[in-house]
């Protein structure tokens, strides 16, 4: 820590005095400075202890010496420092008054003490002081290497922590907390998002300071973003009750470059697995299952080995591309969350996910969606294997189709295939050739001849079964039979063809469903 009043009243060789000011001896001293100035105010920053012999000051007028140490008081002065022997015998009463009224130290300096050898102790004082912050900073970059390297930015955060006696939390580049330390600290980092969203509307590097997320707490909260280029990957919070010191601020900025890192990976590698994805996808497709799963290797091997989906995303009609670049983040943040593999391929415009079914990142895609899905639109297949991937891939697309025709930002493959093909009657086209279809047996039952259109129905929809369609109609199954009959005279068609059976069926639903309009 910096030197204090009190600590170079201890100082042996100085023989300082306390004449005022003695519940105040724990101000830091930043310098040590001279001046007989009348008002030495103008050229004061604050923190310094002032030495005087009072050779300009009229060091026994009440008045002067009031204004005189309240003007010290309020521009930051910590402490005076009065050289006895040289001007002044003693300390005059109006300074010690005016002192003791302002309740700023009042030092009393032998003449054997020269100033010179208070700015001495006060300079090696602080040299050593900043020795101390510049080699605790060292071992905690020290430390902080090491738990990036062989822990992960779990233990990292844990350990920053420590070194600035507070608590620090990661941020992924969604804005959600990934790790924080110590355990309390997560519910206090997660009242920050807003701070961190609009931390990372700002190209990194990027910081500032906020309010403590607890109001109670009165905590100093510094946010730093983490990335290279104008894309922030994640933000760091560090919370303190006083402000960073030397050695704190040491811990800080090395944990910052050592979550870039860890966070910032390569163009040239993203570029990699990019085409290391295409070129998987491309095998799955072709159904190259082995191939893939042999270039997959650890890296997405084990998504291949479990149940998965399929997502295909574009952008809404004129909708900004960059939509697909948040889905993606959103996704991949979610999956690294929790360690899961997630393969993702972006392309011109149209990108393509292969995420675990029922993990994090189908999750993510969802939720993305139903805030945000203004910008692009989502197809998404139902759960499949390696051998069924071009199936999937089809039905994503299919999917999105629909969702772009419903003008839904996402669709699922099981709202498809969930429903019933009877909707589809209700088209014009549909019901016009049912019409014609099944004309020339409404125009015999017209006729009063029988009830031939009924009886189809009855028959149809028992499957054939002659007692239990009879049984439906109140007749005898011989009078069944005949009807069947006089059906296939009349349509010239014979009921033992199934497709027969199935456009015959699907015309007398045509004809029975509700009109759209």
């Amino acid at each position: 820590m910096p030197p204090t009043l009190a600590s170079l009243v201890q100082h042996s060789a100085l023989k300082l005095t306390v004449r005022a000011g003695e519940d105040h001896l724990d101000r830091p001293v930043r310098w040590a400075h001279v001046s007989e100035l009348a008002d030495p105010v103008p050229y004061m920053e604050g923190g310094e202890l002032l030495l005087i012999t009072a050779m300009t000051l009229d060091a026994e007028d009440p008045q002067a010496m009031r204004r005189y140490v309240r003007r010290l008081s309020r521009a930051g002065v910590v402490g005076l420092g009065f050289a006895i022997g040289v001007n002044y015998e003693t300390v005059p009463d109006a300074l010690l008054d005016a002192a003791r009224e302002e309740d700023l130290p009042l030092l009393e300096v032998p003449r054997r003490t020269p100033f010179l050898a208070i700015s001495k102790a006060v300079s090696a004082a602080i040299s050593a002081d900043q020795y101390r912050a510049v080699t605790a900073g060292f071992e905690a970059q020290r430390e902080l290497t090491k738990a990036a390297l062989s822990d992960g930015p779990a233990v990292l955060i844990a350990k920053l922590a420590a070194h600035v006696d507070g608590w620090a939390a990661l941020y992924d580049t969604s804005g959600a907390v990934v790790a924080a330390a110590p355990d309390w600290a997560a519910r206090r980092a997660a009242r920050l998002t807003a701070d961190v969203a609009r931390l990372r509307e700002r190209a990194a590097p990027a910081s500032t300071v906020v309010g403590g997320a607890d109001e109670a707490s009165g905590d100093r909260v510094e946010l730093q973003s983490l990335g290279t280029g104008r894309r922030v990957r994640g933000a760091l919070a560090v919370g303190t009750g006083a402000p960073l010191g030397t050695a704190e601020r040491y811990a800080v900025h090395s944990a910052v470059a050592l979550l870039t890192l860890t966070t910032e990976r390569s163009r040239s590698l993203q570029a990699a697995e990019q085409r290391l994805g295409a070129a998987i996808v491309r095998m799955l497709l072709s159904g190259q299952q082995d191939h893939a799963r042999a270039v997959a290797g650890d890296l997405y091997g084990g998504l291949l080995d479990a149940p998965f989906r399929l997502v295909v995303a574009e952008p809404a009609g004129d909708g900004d591309p960059a939509g697909l670049g948040a889905l993606a983040e959103a996704m991949e943040s979610a999956a690294a969350r929790c360690g899961e593999a997630v393969l993702v391929v972006p392309e011109a415009a149209r990108l393509v996910v292969l995420a675990a079914d029922g993990g994090e990142a189908v999750a993510a895609c969802l939720a993305h969606e139903a805030a945000e899905g203004e910008d692009i639109v989502v197809g998404l297949s139902a759960p499949a294997g390696p051998i069924a991937a071009a199936s999937a891939y089809k039905q994503a697309e299919q999917s999105l189709s629909v969702a772009r025709r419903r003008g839904k930002p996402l669709v699922e493959h099981e709202e498809l295939v969930a429903g019933s093909v009877l909707p589809l009657l209700a088209d014009d086209a549909v019901r016009a050739f049912a019409d014609g279809m099944l004309r020339a047996l409404y125009e015999h039952d017209a006729t009063g001849r029988g009830d031939l259109v009924a009886s189809l129905r009855a028959w149809l929809s028992r499957h054939g079964q002659w007692d239990a369609a009879a049984a439906d109609l109140g007749v005898h199954r011989h009078t069944l039979r005949y009807r069947m009959r006089r059906v296939e005279e009349i349509l010239g068609r014979s009921l033992d063809d199934p497709d027969v059976r199935m456009e015959l069926w699907l015309a007398l639903k045509a004809t029975s469903a509700p009109d759209p309009g």
